[in-house]
């Protein structure tokens, strides 16, 4: 008799969504579906706006990541006006994008993700969350926050706030920093460093002990894809876009970002409001890929500093060669790039240029399409806009990294169902659901940003018949 789990919601990511996973007729997972449930609309909302509204507009998708959307829409406006983004003001986008990668990362590491190989898959969820893991080691909860309050002290300092500053803009950006500014974030480094190296310490402890998360949460054959620089460095606010396979080969390099809907297709499910974009010269089937920390650190040749390299070369080990498959190390990739972030951090602070007065650009309206792409915390962020000749947009894009990953999270919340669900079983103990949505977590996934959803992640299982009959259901507020 086949039968259907569902988990409603998904807790511990930001938005809204649940989880069905398909029995077949011996009670084993035969498949399984991530569903968005709920829908915004930005991109049919910005139409009739101004261009020069947008960056403002869509940092408002999410409160966790606006920059990444502030930076991707100034981009976008770049190549409508079609000019040249002065070197202080590609500079200061750059250090407020690497101020944005280390909050959100510390945010996904510390608050949502390591309470559960922290604190035990077994433990209650009223215990297995931040305040949990405050209570078991308070100086590492400390750490945690006071990073991500690192990363959130840039963007303020740059952008007048932490949360949705309207900052960036086509041609550049509305104001500089002084050497008080620089001079302040330079002090700070010294912990955040610290921090970090505690994290990377810790989870590399971990790994010894999670050998079959390892090889169950999402470990996969892929594409990766995202931006590299000219000699395939790691990148993550210009560049050009590389796909690379499982083995570590590539398979499409320097693709100038405009024309990303050549490899990049969209297709809709039934079930969900969040699209699944695929590697359109493989179709649907075959053209799985993953974006984020993951990918990016498979896709570089480099990621040119030299303690976030050390890092690196040890990550690449997981991989035997190839690339490295298993989306658990999703996290371990999130602490490479904080780490990476950091060291360019304190490049950025002894950099003349950012203290040059020439911030933007100004032009009026020169093309009427424009692509803008950046990496977000989450991965490869593309706004396409196009325009009319009064600059009023027409028709508004939008592929954020989590509609990216969408087929590989289904991929693996299969997987780890497989894994775990013991076939004939009608219980749903905690511990399962708990790993069943952690292999979204592994993802970080914003659904704010990818349905254009606001709102905490609850959870529903139900073990539902073919005649719509329900056997069990396990719920969670």
């Amino acid at each position: 008799m086949t039968r259907r789990i569902l988990i409603d919601p998904v807790t511990r990511i930001e938005g809204h969504a649940k989880i069905s996973l398909r029995l077949d007729d011996d009670g084993h997972v035969a498949d399984a579906e991530f569903h968005v449930t709920e829908f915004r609309g930005f991109e049919k909302f910005c139409e009739g706006r101004t261009l020069a509204e947008m960056p403002g507009i869509t940092a408002r998708i999410c409160g966790i990541c606006p920059v990444s959307h502030l930076l991707a829409s100034a981009k976008a406006g770049d190549a409508i006006l079609a000019v040249r983004v002065p070197t202080a003001a590609d500079k200061l986008r750059r250090l407020m994008n690497l101020g944005q990668i280390v909050q959100s990362h510390a945010l996904s590491f510390f608050h949502l993700s390591s309470p559960d190989f922290l604190l035990g898959w077994d433990t209650p969820p009223a215990q297995r969350n931040v305040f949990g893991l405050a209570a078991q080691k308070p100086e590492l909860a400390r750490a945690g926050i006071r990073l991500r309050q690192f990363g959130q002290e840039i963007i303020e300092m740059l952008g007048g706030k932490k949360i949705h500053p309207g900052w960036a803009v086509p041609g550049g950006v509305r104001s500089g920093v002084d050497r008080a500014m620089l001079d302040k974030i330079k002090a700070w480094l010294p912990e955040a460093f610290a921090t970090t190296q505690v994290g990377l310490d810790l989870f590399k402890g971990v790994l010894d002990t999670h050998a079959r998360e390892i090889e169950t949460y999402g470990n996969f054959p892929s594409l990766f894809m995202g931006l590299v620089g000219p000699r395939g460095e790691w990148e993550h606010h210009g560049g050009k876009l590389r796909f690379t396979d499982s083995n570590g080969q590539i398979v499409a390099d320097q693709i100038d970002p405009k024309q990303y809907a050549a490899l990049i297709a969209e297709q809709v499910q039934p079930s969900s409001y969040l699209k699944s974009p695929y590697y359109k010269p493989l179709g649907p089937q075959g053209g799985l890929y993953r974006v984020g920390p993951l990918a990016r650190l498979n896709i570089c040749s480099t990621i040119g500093t030299p303690r976030a390299d050390a890092e690196l070369a040890n990550f690449r080990k997981f991989g035997h060669g190839g690339a490295v498959t298993s989306s658990f190390l999703y996290h371990y990739a999130r602490l490479i790039e904080i780490l990476a972030c950091l060291e360019r951090i304190a490049l950025y602070v002894h950099d003349e240029d950012l203290l040059r007065d020439h911030i933007r650009s100004d032009a009026g309206i020169n093309h009427l399409h424009g692509v803008g792409v950046s990496e977000a915390p989450r991965g490869t962020l593309i706004h396409d806009y196009q325009v009319d000749e009064n600059g009023l947009l027409t028709k508004v894009n939008l592929i954020i990294a989590t509609g990216h990953n969408n087929l590989a999270m289904n991929r693996t919340v299969a997987q780890i169902a497989r894994a775990y669900v013991k076939p004939g079983s009608t219980e749903i103990p905690e511990p399962l659901l708990n790993r069943i949505e952690h292999g979204i977590r592994c993802y970080d996934p914003c659904l704010s940003c990818s349905t254009h959803a606001v709102g905490q992640m609850p959870l529903i299982v139900q073990l539902v018949s073919p005649t719509g009959a329900i056997l069990n259901t396990v719920a969670r507020d």
